[in-house]
């Protein structure tokens, strides 16, 4: 029963910060760009606020509950991938937050919309580096107990 509560949050997790990143570049992105750069970058200062209080959750339930799981005795190849590409995103998601991130809402929050368009940017590339990982990472652990699989 106990690894099915951590299955729980763990897939939770993911969803919820895979999910997000897919959404806000796929959808959000496109959306938003024919917008008045004033308006499009309070938008994004106001979708950042809110969704990366919920990475940081994710984040934090995905690292507690993989090593709670592979402590129990969960191991594997797809293991070991999934939780490398993981420790890269959370790297490359905590260097988004304090340098891009802080520098945007500064931004932002002084018109300073040349400035903040430049941190837009570079957050993009990092959410789009993440999403590329977390997409990896989603594929590895729902196939990977099946790799060894002969059927």
């Amino acid at each position: 029963m106990m690894i099915a509560v951590l299955l729980f949050f763990h897939i939770l997790s993911a969803v919820v910060w895979v999910g997000g990143m897919f959404f806000a570049h796929q959808m959000v992105r496109p959306s938003v760009g024919p917008l008045e750069p004033a308006v499009r970058l309070a938008l994004w200062r106001r979708i950042f606020a809110l969704f990366f209080p919920w990475v940081w959750t994710a984040a934090a339930l995905l690292l507690a509950s993989g090593l709670a799981m592979e402590i129990s005795g969960i191991r594997g190849i797809h293991v070991t991938i999934m939780e490398s590409l993981g420790v890269i995103m959370m790297l490359a998601f905590a260097h988004l937050y304090f340098s891009p991130w802080r520098r945007f809402q500064r931004a932002v929050d002084g018109n300073d919309f040349a400035v903040a368009a430049v941190q837009l940017n570079k957050i993009r590339r990092i959410v789009e580096f993440n999403l590329v990982l977390g997409l990896i990472v989603v594929v590895v652990g729902a196939t990977g107990r099946y790799w060894g699989y002969a059927g």
